[in-house]
Formats: C-alpha cells, structure tokens, sequence
C-alpha cells in the first residue's frame, strides 16, 4: 500500500499492512532542506520542497501545507510579526479587533485573493502535482477559537467569554464561514484532508467549550465532510476534560497532546475514534534514543488500540535528531493496528 492508500482505508476501518504514520513536521522541514522558516512559511514552493523531502527520507504518509496560525488574519488585515527563524505571530498589541466595534466593518478575504491564504493554495497544488495518489495531502484552517484569538487576541478574548458571550458569537459566525471558504478552496486545490487547529479552545474549559465553541467546530467538520473530504482536528495542550466533546464532532482523526493520557482519551472518546498522537515532542521525541521513541511508540500504540495513527503530540522541534523521526516512521510501518 502507498501512504494514501494506507490513510484512507485505516480511516475507513478496512485492513491496512501497518500503521499511518502523520507526524507534523514544519520547522522540522525547513532546516531539513537547509530553508529559514520566514520562506518555508510565505514561498509555497519551498514549504513543498521542505514536506516532500521530508516524506520521503522519513516514509511518512503524509504531506502538510501548514506553517503557522496567522495566515487567516494576515489576510484580515492583522498586524503580523514575522521571524527568520520561526514561525509568524500575532502582535496581540495591536489586534486587529481590539476595538470591538471593528467587527461590524470587517469583510472576509477571498481565499484566491488573500496574499498568504492563495500561497497555501498554491502550496497544495504543487504537492497534489507531485505526490499524485501515493500521499495524503492535507490542508489547514484555523477553527473559530483560535482564529477569533488572533483577531481579537487571546487575552481579550478569554476575558469576552465572561464579559461578552454575544460578542464571543457575533466574531464566531464572522470566523467559521470564512474558514469553510479557505477548506472549500484547499480541497478544490487537492487535499484529502482538512486539518482544524483549535490551540485555544484547550483554554476555555469544559463548560465553555460545549456552550461557546464546540457549534461552531462541529458546522467546520460538517461542511468539510460535505465537501468529500476528512478533517483532523488538532487542539493541543490539555484536553483530558473536553475529549468526549472533540470525539462528538465526528472527526475523521483527533490529535491528542502528550498532556492528556491517551488511555483515558480512548475512554472518553469511544472506540471507534481514530487518535493521533501522543508522543512528547520535546522529552521523547527531540531529547530521547531512538530506543525511547520506540517504546513510547509501542505505548501510544497499546493505549490507543486499534484506531490508532503514529505521531507527536505536537509539531516536531525543529532540532530532533534525524534517527528519533526514523524511528517514529520504523514503528508505525512494522506494526499493523
């Protein structure tokens, strides 16, 4: 089986010959290919070189357009700090929303017009072009936490979700069409799969995030499923109490960070869930033996059962030794579910 093949029938609980293995690799892959982040994350063609290069040496079965959060509201008008040498980020200083008000004037980009939302666009046609059936290709959007963080800054709105849950709204049902657009215009460009970054809903709580978030979450993955295409929904940090939540909203994959014992996420989510994860990307991955990856691995594996898919519980660092990540890849592919 090839990588594609090997993703979509595990997702489709048909047999596979061993386990899908999807490690995020972004600043991983630039210093791969010798790049500094700032063109990994603005040149479409070498974040493709960068995830390419990666698949192939590492046997991952996968390839990402991500690169960093702030490509939404960059093309909102956000004021956008940029690093050679690491991702972009929100000046939250100066949001773009820090008056409210500013809401009501706020238009959404197209996506094919959008400087940093076409180059993502771009960025998924140059690898459907080049890994034709055998990979996965997967696109990224923000969900409506965190995207409504790098509008109105994360600070401000954690403070709203008290002060003003109708505000709270009023930014989600701007956010949450917007980003159905960008998936409808990445899965028009060729990706398999749409994956949904939520870092801030893993700060809200439980009672928050069933009665603030959770509706508008669930309207990305129904959208995105009546597109044809799977969603992967990626909330990192602490989960443990919303996982049963993240499970209800019928994602094709739901990442697990190293914080939330993966045993208990089986629990809470159910059986048939697919999990990813949930390796520490820093102590085991980046700072352990390959011996170490491997047994973590095996871990993950046992916790998880089944419906399991080999990965970090996070992005992997940028400096992990090249024999970890291999041996990550070398776990996945001699274990079958």
């Amino acid at each position: 089986m090839n990588g594609r093949d090997r993703v979509l029938a595990h997702l489709a609980g048909a047999p596979v010959d061993g386990l899908p293995c999807m490690p995020i690799t972004m600043q991983f892959a630039a210093g791969l290919i010798g790049a500094d982040y700032l063109s990994y994350e603005t040149d479409y063609r070498v974040l493709a070189e960068g995830q390419l290069r990666t698949a192939e040496q590492f046997g991952l079965d996968y390839v990402n357009s991500m690169s960093d959060p702030a490509v939404e509201a960059a093309d909102c008008g956000a004021t956008v700090a940029f690093h050679t040498d690491g991702p972009a980020a929100i000046d939250e200083a100066t949001s773009l929303l820090t008056d409210k008000s500013t809401l009501a004037t706020l238009r959404p980009p197209a996506p094919h017009d959008g400087r940093r939302m076409s180059n993502r666009l771009q960025a998924i046609q140059e690898l459907r072009r080049r890994v034709g059936a055998d990979l996965v290709v997967e696109g990224w959007i923000e969900g409506p936490c965190a995207e409504a963080a790098d509008l109105r800054g994360i600070n401000r709105l954690m403070v709203d979700l008290y002060d003003d849950p109708g505000f709270v709204r009023d930014l989600f049902e701007f956010v949450t069409p917007m980003e159905i657009d960008f998936a409808r215009a990445q899965v028009a460009a060729g990706a398999d799969v749409i994956g949904i970054g939520d870092a801030a809903a893993s700060l809200v709580g439980p009672r928050f995030y069933r009665e603030h978030v959770w509706e508008f979450e669930r309207r990305m993955v129904d959208a995105i499923h009546a597109m044809g295409a799977g969603v992967r929904l990626h909330i990192c940090g602490n989960t443990r109490r919303i996982c049963r939540d993240m499970a209800e909203l019928g994602c094709d994959i739901v990442d697990i960070d190293f914080l939330v014992p993966l045993d208990g996420a089986r629990l809470e989510s159910g059986p048939y869930c697919v999990l990813l994860g949930n390796m520490d990307p820093v102590r085991t991955l980046r700072d352990g033996t390959p011996d170490d990856v491997t047994s973590c691995a095996a871990r993950c594996h046992a916790d998880a059962g089944a419906r399991h898919i080999v990965g970090a519980g996070c992005e992997v660092p940028r400096d992990t030794p090249h024999e970890n990540l291999a041996a990550l890849a070398r776990y996945a592919h001699d274990h079958v579910p």
